[in-house]
């Protein structure tokens, strides 16, 4: 089996993307950081395996044997389940339990197993059924809407709803548009200047924290690296 993956948008508000793959031999991908969190459906050795992987704070290696497919869902920023913490779901994942072969154990209830091509009617239920909510506090300040509210409230609901502080988030998405200009052949100094990093050097400790690469390689690629 050759490694495969591919990844579509989503008509709905709640959906960020919908993405699925299968590892070949030596898959060991390096994951960048990444403020969303992800609902991720994994078939291994035939057996399945469902889990609410958190936001990623740094990049991160993972492995898969070959043979091993899945499918997932990005969810936006300020979306989120109010039955699990985010928070404490930070670079880690949280396995929700099987009730049949055919459904899912999520906030007491019992959900079918969606798939691929019909995910966007599982999340709709979510929504409707209040499983799944957004936070208009948050979605507002990362459109850069005004809000009146305190800074120490807004710091409270980006934490409960995303897991992270607003800044944490900002440094993330730094140092993904850092990686887009070096993959488009922008210089190093010059990716520096315009994402807002000091100098060379503070760029290069950030790929290497948040991406998992550094800036020579990711330069090296022919169009950057595909992040999720």
């Amino acid at each position: 089996m050759e490694t495969y993956f591919e990844g579509r948008g989503s008509d709905s508000p709640s959906i960020e993307a919908v993405w699925r793959g299968g590892a070949g031999q030596g898959y060991t991908p390096v994951c960048p950081a990444s403020g969303q969190w992800h609902l991720l459906f994994l078939k291994r050795y035939d057996r399945l395996h469902i889990s609410v992987q958190g936001p990623l704070t740094r990049a991160t290696p993972v492995a898969q044997p070959e043979g091993t497919e899945w499918f997932g869902v990005t969810f936006p920023l300020g979306t989120f389940l109010p039955a699990l913490s985010i928070q404490r779901l930070l670079d880690e994942q949280a396995f929700l339990p099987l009730a049949s072969q055919t459904s899912f154990h999520l906030a007491d209830s019992s959900w079918p197993i969606p798939d691929y091509e019909n995910v966007e009617t599982f999340i709709e239920r979510l929504v409707r059924q209040h499983v799944l909510v957004s936070d208009p506090v948050v979605q507002a300040v990362l459109a850069h809407h005004p809000v009146e509210m305190s800074l120490r409230t807004i710091r409270r609901r980006f934490v409960l709803a995303t897991g992270l502080p607003y800044k944490t988030i900002e440094q993330i998405e730094r140092a993904k548009q850092a990686t887009a200009l070096l993959g488009q052949g922008v210089s190093l100094i010059d990716a520096a200047y315009q994402t807002g990093y000091a100098d060379q050097s503070h760029l290069t400790r950030a790929l290497k924290h948040f991406i998992g690469y550094t800036p020579a390689l990711i330069a090296r690629t022919q169009h950057g690296l595909t992040l999720r």
